[in-house]
C-alpha cells in the first residue's frame, strides 16, 4: 500500500507511513469546497462573516443560515458542510446551557471553544465515525477578562484564538487581505463598523467573478454598539457593506458606512434550514 491514501484512507483512526489521517484530510478539503468564513477581533468587539454562493435565484434569501447564535455573548459561524455545521452549533448550544446550569453563569470563551474542539477531535479517533466536514469560527465575550474573543475550531478538532482568520474556499487569499488590513489600521485598530465593510469587500475580491456565482453574506458581531451580546449584523448594513464592496471591486467610490445606529438586528438563537 502506498502512501498517497490507497488502503489508509477507509477509518480516521488509521495514520499512513506519512503520518496523514487521511479522513481528516478529506474533511479539509469539503471545508474548503465550500463558502469563506472570515473572522476579525476589533477594538469594539469581534465581527464574523460568511460569503455564501447562491446555489439557485429561487432560493429563498436567509435561508440554509450560516451564522448562529449559541449563547448571549457568543455566536458562531459555519463553513462546510451545512448539516455538520449544526450538529456543531446545536453541541455547542447545550455546552453553553450546561454550564450555566451547572456554575451559575454564562459559559468562557475559552472553555467554550476548548469543549467544541473535544467533541470534534472525538469523531477522528473512532473508525465507526466519520470528521465533521465542517469549520467553526466563535465570537464570544468574556465577561471576567472584559474582552471580546475569537476562535477557530477545524475539522481535526485543533483551536486557537486568532486576530483574524479564514476558513473554506480562498482561505489563503482572505488572510492575506486580513493582513493587509490589520496593517492598514496599525496601532489604531479597526472598529467594529470598518470590519463590516472590510470583511464585506474581501469577501468579494477573493471571489472569481467568471467562475463563481453571486454571493449572499451573512454577518454577525458581539461588540460595544449591542452591549457585549451576540447578535446579528443588520440587513441594512449587510447590504450597504455589500454594495460598497461591489463599487469597490468595480473601481467605483461609495460613501462609507459610517451610522451605526440600527446595526444591531434582533438577537437570534433558533436554527434556521
Amino acid at each position: 500500500m502506498s502512501s498517497t491514501g490507497s488502503g489508509y484512507d477507509y477509518s480516521c483512526s488509521t495514520f499512513s507511513p506519512d503520518g496523514k489521517i487521511f479522513q481528516v484530510e478529506y474533511a479539509l478539503k469539503a471545508v474548503e469546497n465550500s463558502g469563506t468564513a472570515i473572522g476579525l477581533k476589533c477594538l469594539d468587539g469581534v465581527v464574523v462573516a460568511v460569503g455564501k454562493p447562491q446555489g439557485s435565484k429561487m432560493l429563498v434569501p436567509g435561508s440554509n443560515r450560516s451564522v448562529f447564535g449559541v449563547d448571549v455573548h457568543a455566536g458562531i459561524a459555519i463553513t462546510g458542510y451545512g448539516a455538520d455545521g449544526r450538529q456543531i452549533v446545536n453541541r455547542a448550544r447545550e455546552e453553553a446551557n450546561s454550564y450555566k446550569e451547572t456554575f451559575g453563569h454564562h459559559i468562557i470563551p475559552s472553555v467554550l471553544t476548548n469543549r467544541l474542539a473535544l467533541y470534534m477531535h472525538y469523531f477522528t479517533i473512532y473508525g465507526s465515525l466519520r470528521p465533521f466536514g465542517a469549520t467553526a469560527l466563535l465570537a464570544a465575550y468574556d465577561n471576567d477578562m472584559k474582552s471580546a474573543e475569537l476562535y477557530m475550531v477545524e475539522p481535526s478538532g485543533a483551536a486557537c484564538r486568532y486576530l483574524g482568520c479564514a476558513a473554506g474556499k480562498g482561505a489563503n487569499a482572505a488572510k492575506t487581505e486580513l493582513e493587509k488590513v490589520l496593517n492598514k489600521y496599525g496601532t489604531l485598530g479597526i472598529t467594529c463598523l470598518q470590519a463590516v465593510t472590510e470583511l464585506a469587500r474581501i469577501l468579494q475580491v477573493i471571489r472569481d467573478e467568471t467562475r463563481e456565482k453571486p454571493l449572499e453574506l451573512e454577518m454577525g458581531w458581539v461588540c460595544e454598539a449591542s452591549n457585549w451580546q451576540y447578535s446579528l449584523v443588520s440587513k441594512d448594513l449587510v447590504l450597504a457593506a455589500d454594495t460598497a464592496a461591489l463599487a469597490a471591486v468595480a473601481g467605483q467610490t461609495t460613501q462609507p458606512v459610517t451610522d451605526v445606529a440600527g446595526a444591531v438586528e434582533e438577537k437570534t438563537m433558533d436554527v434556521a434550514i
